[in-house]
């Protein structure tokens, strides 16, 4: 597991270098991507005295991380990944925190007219039906199980994509810079095509189905299964990621006007 946190995860050091306190949080690209954590972090750092070492991966690997012990929580979106991990006794609870929404990004022309898709299976059909090319992040994080399910919803099985569709194994910026490049339709979350700086051709084409609400929850780590894990520094983020103060910052931060995530944290 050292090798995987050498080569997996971009470590992301924020806060006060002498920060009274240091804990580790495997976090989602799509999170890292959307810029929030520069906007948490130093925040976080002055009120808390409390440095926050992101490991940046996907989903499925922030979760593998949970699950040996590698870090003292996780912040991620695949709500039955989430509920598994818990049920297992990795983590002591989840708490949801804020969302955004899944959007389908594609080329300003639109070839398979997604545009005037009457739901997110609709959209997707009508990219498979046209064999339009389609980049998918391919790397079992919370956004590639999302496009998974919503191909399983559209009636198109896995075994029925054919060249047309490129799974990259990238993160959320990565995926989007090939996607960019090809001129390929691809499924983002909100805050990161917000905040992807090489849209290139590309336009945000089809959003609002409810079915890609997209629930960000923070997990920490069971001390029962790791004894060496900081569940009290991870309680004491929890409950500043749970605050006014917190709510304050994550539905003030906007790009060109838009706002990227809505905070949804709930009292105990």
């Amino acid at each position: 597991m050292k090798r995987i946190l050498l080569t997996a995860a971009a470590l992301v050091v924020a806060g006060a270098a002498q920060a009274a306190d240091v804990m580790k949080m495997a976090v989602t690209t799509s999170f890292h991507n959307s810029g929030l954590a520069e906007v948490l972090l130093p925040e976080i750092a002055e009120d808390l005295d409390l440095e926050v070492q992101l490991l940046v991966v996907g989903t499925g690997q922030a979760l593998k991380l949970g699950q040996a012990g590698d870090v003292d929580a996780i912040l991620v979106h695949s709500r039955a990944a989430e509920e598994a991990f818990v049920a297992e006794g990795y983590g002591t609870h989840r708490r949801e925190i804020m969302y955004n929404d899944f959007v389908v990004i594609g080329p300003q022309d639109d070839p398979a007219g997604v545009t005037g898709a009457a739901s997110a299976a609709d959209a997707l059909q009508r990219i498979a039906g046209a064999e339009a090319a389609f980049v998918s992040r391919g790397d079992d994080s919370g956004t590639h199980k999302k496009e998974l399910s919503l191909w399983s919803d559209a009636g198109v099985a896995e075994d029925g994509f054919g060249a047309w569709y490129n799974a990259v194994g990238a993160g959320m910026g990565a995926a989007l810079n090939t996607a960019s490049g090809m001129g390929a339709y691809i499924l983002s979350d909100r805050a990161s095509w917000l905040n992807f700086g090489n849209k290139g051709d590309l336009g945000l084409l089809y959003a609002g189905d409810p079915v890609l609400f997209n629930q960000y929850a923070y997990l920490p780590v069971n001390p029962d299964m790791h004894g060496h894990v900081k569940n009290d520094l991870a309680l004491k983020l929890e409950e500043w990621l749970t605050s006014d103060r917190a709510k304050e910052l994550i539905d003030g931060y906007t790009i060109g006007g838009e706002t990227l995530f809505v905070f949804n944290a709930t009292p105990e």
